[in-house]
């Protein structure tokens, strides 16, 4: 079953750049809460563990979430997928800011629905993917996934906003700006002309999905790559301040600016593996997390080794994440991209939710962050080796199966 062309004008070029703004602009909102931790802790008296787990409720429930939104997307279209997940996103956005700043549980409470704009991202792949031709999908999906710098547009303005304006500034600003893009995606937003629409249940396509190798394997990856940027994302003002004694402001703008750099990485590592195979990409990132996340771990001065470490470390992860939906995209079927991308997708988001309170826990038992971060170097140890050896023959196979069915 296939939808009925769409209208005059609706070209892949603005389909994708509307779906990236409005990736970004929920993740904007889904991270609200993390330049803010500081601050809780603060006028709320949390301990490290609990400033820890404020942060990483929404990443959590955002995870978690793609699994059903990418199936639903599948079904619906990201014509109607996009416009619900950022209308929803407004009610906790408001909640936190009006009544949800007064203790720990409300922030909770409020992070938890949070966590409905970090769906967007399986909303977005399989609209974008539906756009383009095979060999152009990791460079739209790597565009597409710039959108994840919203949390850059969070640590760079919610501190500021709420030294201008006050505590519900930056949540009221958020909530309209929500609220004025679900109705220009509404208005915009068509689905791909021969999209495939799932027809099978919604449990039915989840059981499919799990049976394909590359599920298990690409959720590996992006628990890697994508947690890894998750959890610094959320994690990095904190982790600065204690460990380096930087203010607020600065270690919010010194996060921002590794965002940034992963976010424009991001498209590079789809462009790069439409040329020239992920896999190889892939291998080339977590050499590097591992070598980077291993010299961080000695804790030194943060100038210039401890920036170049962590600079060294967000391109990486920006553009292992690109590479591994460029995967995605070259080996799933069509009909089960949704599906697939977003239990994918979850694993990224989980991947971003353990190693903040990993952190936390460390760091409150021994004093010191470089425990924490030798595991991320082992971790990205084992999954170059994995990368290199049943990604690689997987990709291998795939690619003689696609020759022996279409010759010419």
């Amino acid at each position: 079953m296939t939808n009925a062309p769409v209208p005059h004008g609706r070209t892949p070029a603005l389909m994708l750049g509307v779906a990236t703004l409005g990736f970004a602009l929920n993740f904007w909102a889904w991270a609200l809460i993390s330049p803010l931790g500081p601050r809780y802790k603060e006028l709320l008296g949390l301990s490290t563990a609990q400033q820890a787990l404020l942060v990483a409720v929404p990443v959590i429930v955002g995870s978690l979430g793609r699994i059903p939104v990418g199936a639903l997307t599948d079904r619906f279209g990201g014509r109607v997928m996009f416009p619900l997940v950022s209308a929803a996103t407004i009610v906790p956005v408001l909640f936190i800011g009006l009544a949800g700043q007064t203790s720990l549980l409300a922030l909770l409470i409020g992070g938890f629905f949070l966590g409905i704009g970090g769906t967007a991202f399986a909303v977005g792949v399989p609209f974008v993917n539906a756009w383009f031709p095979p060999h152009r999908r990791g460079l739209a999906v790597g565009i597409f996934g710039m959108g994840m710098g919203g949390t850059a547009i969070s640590a760079l303005t919610t501190v500021n906003l709420v030294k201008a304006g006050g505590a519900a500034t930056p949540f009221a600003v958020t909530a309209a700006v929500l609220a004025a893009y679900a109705a220009v995606a509404w208005l915009v937003l068509r689905d791909a002309p021969g999209r495939t629409v799932a027809a099978q249940p919604l449990t039915a396509r989840m059981g499919a999905a799990l049976k394909l190798p590359i599920t298990w394997q690409a959720c590996v990856l992006y628990a890697v790559a994508f947690g890894g940027y998750v959890a610094f994302s959320v994690y990095l003002p904190a982790y600065l301040q204690t460990g380096y004694g930087l203010e607020q402001a600065d270690a919010a703008n010194r996060m921002g600016g590794f965002v940034l750099l992963a976010v424009l990485v991001r498209p590079i590592g789809g462009w790069l593996s439409d040329r020239m195979g992920p896999v190889p990409v892939l291998a080339g990132v977590f050499t590097m997390i591992a070598v980077m996340a291993g010299v961080q771990a000695l804790t030194p001065g943060l100038m210039p080794v401890g920036t170049i470490a962590f600079l060294t470390m967000a391109a990486a992860l920006g553009a292992g994440s690109g590479a591994t939906f460029a995967l995605v995209a070259q080996v799933t079927p069509a009909g089960k991209v949704g599906s697939v991308t977003g239990l994918v997708g979850a694993a990224g988001g989980l991947g971003g939710f353990v190693p903040p309170l990993v952190m936390g826990f460390v760091y409150g038992r021994l004093g010191t962050y470089g425990f924490g971060l030798a595991l991320l170097a082992v971790t990205a140890a084992l999954t170059l080796t994995l990368t290199v050896t049943v990604i690689r023959a997987v990709t291998i196979r795939r690619g003689t199966e696609r020759a022996a069915a279409d010759p010419c």
